[in-house]
């Protein structure tokens, strides 16, 4: 049975997420706001909507964080590139947390953390219209908890952000890091390609990982597969993708039509 989120929900999957144990998030790039709820029903612990790369906008944006509250799942938001406002704003809706790609410097974090934490943290501004209704806490205990329980997640996709972890995990307000493996890879290899599962890549990946966890921050990363992301995982990753939804679409689809074409192709012999 659908159920709305509930501020006991809220809490248990922030503690849940800054313990650092593994969880499993949806990434919806589609704007349909049935996929939301759809993949918010199966197992996952949490949805991701992309907007960066996605065609989201805002609407589609406050629909998917509601379709995942029906379903009893927080909702996590990747803004475009340096769209710090929509961050704020995205937590209003009632986000759980919000990913921001591109951060390569301290001075990238500091302007992400000030629109995502309130003072003394940060200078978000007051108004999480649909947050409150939607966790069912009151203004001053969405207030208590909001900095401690929504999450910040700086992208690292850079030669120049890898250079800066630290410094960018020193930042107050910012609770940890998403490799973006696809821009990193590219980066790494000087745009040859894109090569997410490369020796170069999973070096960046231990170093992100064993910085994180010196600064007592969340490492936490982009997965092109299942088994990369139970992988992760077991290494110490927090919250994981498996894919995105035009992928695992697309993957669906191929994998029956091989089954129903092999079987086809059975039939066919059999009448020989």
């Amino acid at each position: 049975m659908s159920q709305v989120l509930t501020p006991h929900a809220l809490l248990d999957h922030a503690a849940v997420l800054k313990s650092g144990r593994p969880t499993f998030t949806a990434w919806i790039g589609m704007t349909d706001p049935m996929l939301p709820n759809i993949l918010a029903l199966e197992d996952f612990d949490s949805i991701t909507i992309d907007m960066q790369h996605g065609m989201h906008d805002t609407r589609s944006v406050l629909t998917g964080i509601s379709m995942a509250a029906l379903a009893g799942k927080p909702a996590f938001v990747r803004i475009p590139v340096g769209d710090f406002t929509f961050a704020s704003r995205a937590l209003d809706f009632g986000a759980m947390g919000v990913i921001a790609p591109m951060i390569n410097s301290v001075a990238d974090a500091k302007a992400f953390a000030s629109f995502t934490k309130y003072p003394p943290m940060g200078d978000r501004s007051w108004g999480p219209m649909r947050a409150i209704p939607l966790t069912g806490l009151t203004l001053n205990e969405y207030l208590k908890v909001a900095n401690s329980h929504t999450t910040t997640l700086a992208m690292i996709e850079t030669r120049e952000a890898l250079a800066a972890l630290d410094d960018i995990l020193a930042v107050p307000g910012i609770d940890g890091v998403f490799v973006g493996p696809s821009d990193l890879s590219i980066a790494l290899n000087n745009g040859a390609k894109v090569d997410a599962v490369s020796p170069e890549m999973d070096k960046a990946l231990d170093h992100v990982l064993a910085r994180a966890k010196a600064h007592g921050k969340l490492a936490t990363a982009f997965c092109i597969t299942g088994e990369k992301a139970g992988e992760l995982a077991r290494r110490g990753y927090a919250m994981l993708t498996i894919f995105h939804d035009v992928g695992l679409i697309q993957a669906g689809a191929r994998a029956e039509l091989q089954k129903a074409r092999g079987a086809l192709k059975q039939v066919g012999k059999q009448s020989y």
